[in-house]
C-alpha cells in the first residue's frame, strides 16, 4: 500500500501548521495508516476484479488479485476498521473538518465503487485523485489553522497528473475490460501531454511555497514526460512505474526537510 500518500501528506498538513507534531492530530494520523489505505485498496480490490485479472502486475507487489470468496471479508474488514474513527471524528473534529473527511472517504470510495464509480469515467478518474490532497486541507481545519492554500491546490493537481500517468501501463487491460480511463480515451502520447501541463501548474504553485521542492518537481515531472514521449507505448509506462512511485517520496523528502528545519530554526511560519 503507498502509504505516503495518505500519512505522509497528514504529516506533511501539521507541519504546515508550523508545528512538528500535535496530538491533537494523532487520531486522523493513525487514520491514515492502514484503515483507510484498506478503504482506498480494499473497494478498488472487490469492485475491480474482472480488470485485476486480465493484469499480470496484479498478484504481485505492485496490487491484489482476489477471489470472490474474499469480498464479504474484506468489505468487513474495511467496514470494521474505519467507522470508529469516523464515529470519533464526528464528536472531536468541527464541522468543516468532518465534512472534508467524509468528501475524501467518499470520493474513493466511488472511485471504484457504482453507481459512480469514476475510475470508468474519463476525466473523472484523474479528477476525483486530486482528493489525495485533501489531508493538506483536513489536519489544519481540525487544528484550527488555516491552510496553506497554494500547497493544496499544487498537491490537487499532482494527484490528477500522477493518476493518469500511471494508468498508461494499464490502457490494454483496461480497454480489453471495457474501463474507459483518461489514459485509454487519449492514448499514450496524449495522457503524458494531459499529465505533464497537470505537472507543470503544480511546479508553478509548489514554487510559491518552496522553490526546492519546485524544483524538484520540475526534473522528476520532466523525466517521466520526457522519456514517455520518446516511446509512447504501455510498456514504457510500465518500465517507468518504479520511478514514478519514487516520486512522492523524493519530492516528499525535500518537502520535509524543508519544513522541519525551518521549524526548528524558527524561520517557519
Amino acid at each position: 500500500m503507498l502509504w505516503v500518500n495518505t500519512i505522509g501528506t497528514g504529516i506533511v498538513g501539521i507541519w504546515l501548521t508550523g508545528e512538528l507534531f500535535d496530538l491533537r492530530a494523532l487520531g486522523i494520523i493513525l487514520w491514515l495508516t492502514l484503515p483507510f489505505n484498506l478503504l482506498i485498496y480494499g473497494v478498488n480490490d472487490i469492485y475491480d476484479q474482472e480488470t485485476d485479472a486480465l493484469n499480470s502486475r496484479k498478484g504481485s507487489i505492485e496490487g491484489a488479485r482476489i477471489e470472490p470468496r474474499e469480498v464479504r471479508l474484506i468489505a468487513w474488514a474495511v467496514a470494521v476498521s474505519n467507522l470508529p474513527f469516523l464515529v470519533y471524528f464526528v464528536v472531536a473534529l468541527p464541522p468543516l473538518a468532518v465534512a472534508a473527511i467524509l468528501l475524501y472517504a467518499g470520493v474513493f470510495v466511488f472511485y471504484s465503487a457504482p453507481p459512480l464509480r469514476f475510475k470508468a469515467r474519463p476525466f473523472l478518474d484523474s479528477l476525483s485523485n486530486a482528493a489525495y490532497a485533501l489531508p493538506l486541507l483536513i489536519v489544519p481545519v481540525a487544528l484550527g489553522a488555516d491552510a496553506l492554500w497554494p500547497a493544496v491546490a499544487g498537491l490537487f493537481v499532482w494527484s490528477v497528473a500522477k493518476h493518469t500517468f500511471d494508468a498508461v501501463q494499464d490502457i490494454e487491460e483496461d480497454r480489453a475490460a471495457g474501463i474507459d480511463t483518461t489514459a485509454v480515451r487519449l492514448g499514450s502520447r496524449g495522457a503524458a501531454f494531459w499529465s505533464g501541463a497537470w505537472w507543470l501548474v503544480s511546479t508553478v504553485l509548489f514554487a510559491v511555497v518552496s522553490v526546492p521542492v519546485a524544483v524538484v518537481n520540475a526534473v522528476i515531472a520532466g523525466l517521466l514526460v520526457g522519456r514517455l514521449l520518446g516511446s509512447p507505448t504501455p510498456a514504457t509506462a510500465r518500465r517507468l512505474y518504479r520511478l514514478s512511485i519514487a516520486f512522492p517520496y523524493v519530492a516528499g523528502s525535500v518537502a520535509g526537510v524543508h519544513l522541519t528545519v525551518g521549524i526548528a530554526t524558527g524561520m517557519y511560519p
